[in-house]
């Protein structure tokens, strides 16, 4: 169990921050306005689904600790672009209960003075500016939790036995990682794999898309009026429908309507059929739901067993842009 400093190098001195474009929930938050207390750093995206996994123990050490000397700075450094729009950001971090400072990082300055290159990402800063640990991605939980205690302590501060105890629920839950057999699944042309529509993607091009037949495990399909961009697909008519033959408990998909258009209504089905029990948080029994900004939407979340599924989200409206899949 990691309990002295000896354990924990010195990685580097603490970057500025004054470069963030943007802060939320707090004025802007300055080396110096740190100077004295233990710092954690939490690098994230609103939409992705690690670090949405990682916010519950973040959340809960800046609950435990903030009152005895560890300050919280979230940094959001977006993966797409409207994840740079302010309000989506705003609205995101207000429903996902992010409570600690944000600096939103546009210009990816903080990101490269970190010279991080995760999501998630935690760096660990002593009293005195120093990094001292980091970890990427997720799990250790434990381990990050003891990592501030120990800095807490070299700070000369009397820290409470014991590490936090909580029960993530929703999107947080952890995945169920026996049972993972679908990737993260991107739908735009820059970065997709498995698209099985006839014809394959056409870039950038308005196009009536057909899905085949049967599709094989981990192929998904656009069918109706969609345009592939390199980021995501966008819907033109109502009734498109993207379908995937995916593995896993819970199914997940970055979408929704650009910044100030109205929201687009869908329809969730597996293997044919509503959801039922199998409906994710954003869906009801029978499947519906609507997108009305762009985030990441929790369509499906099963009891078991897993097997290979047939899932499909039709589209009662037109104008949703889809993203990415993920999986848990």
């Amino acid at each position: 169990m990691l309990r002295h400093r000896n354990e924990l190098p010195v990685e580097g001195r603490l970057p500025p921050f004054d470069r963030a474009t943007a802060w939320l929930n707090a004025s802007p938050v300055t080396n110096e306005s740190l100077r004295g207390r233990v710092l954690l750093v939490s690098f994230g995206t609103y939409t992705c689904i690690n670090w949405t996994r990682s916010l519950p123990y973040v959340r809960a050490w800046a609950d435990k600790y903030e009152g005895l000397g560890l300050a919280v700075v979230g940094v959001q450094t977006p993966e797409f672009s409207f994840e740079g729009e302010l309000d989506n950001v705003r609205r995101a971090i207000n429903e996902m209960d992010v409570r600690y400072p944000v600096a939103v990082d546009n210009d990816y300055a903080i990101w490269e003075a970190f010279a991080n290159h995760y999501w998630p990402a935690l760096y660990f800063v002593d009293a005195q500016g120093q990094v001292r640990h980091h970890h990427f991605g997720e799990g250790a939980y434990e381990e990050s939790e003891m990592v501030l205690q120990v800095l807490l302590r070299e700070a000369g501060i009397d820290v409470p036995q014991g590490l936090v105890g909580i029960d993530p629920r929703g999107a947080e839950a952890a995945a169920d990682w026996r049972n993972l057999g679908s990737d993260e699944t991107y739908v735009g042309y820059g970065r997709s794999e498995g698209f099985a529509s006839q014809g394959g993607p056409l870039a950038d091009q308005r196009h009536l898309y057909s899905a085949p037949t049967e599709l094989r495990h981990n192929q998904w399909a656009l069918s109706g009026d969609w345009r592939i961009g390199p980021e995501a697909a966008l819907l033109f008519e109502p009734g498109g429908r993207i379908s995937y033959r995916f593995h896993a408990r819970d199914l997940h998909l970055v979408m929704g309507p650009p910044l100030h258009h109205a929201g687009v209504r869908f329809r969730v089905r597996l293997d044919g059929e509503p959801p039922g029990r199998a409906h994710g948080i954003d869906v009801d029994e029978e499947g519906y739901g609507t997108a009305d900004y762009q985030r990441m939407y929790q369509l499906v979340r099963q009891a078991g067993p897993i097997d290979d599924r047939l899932f499909a989200v039709e589209f009662t409206d037109p104008g949703v842009e889809a993203f990415v899949f993920t999986f848990g």
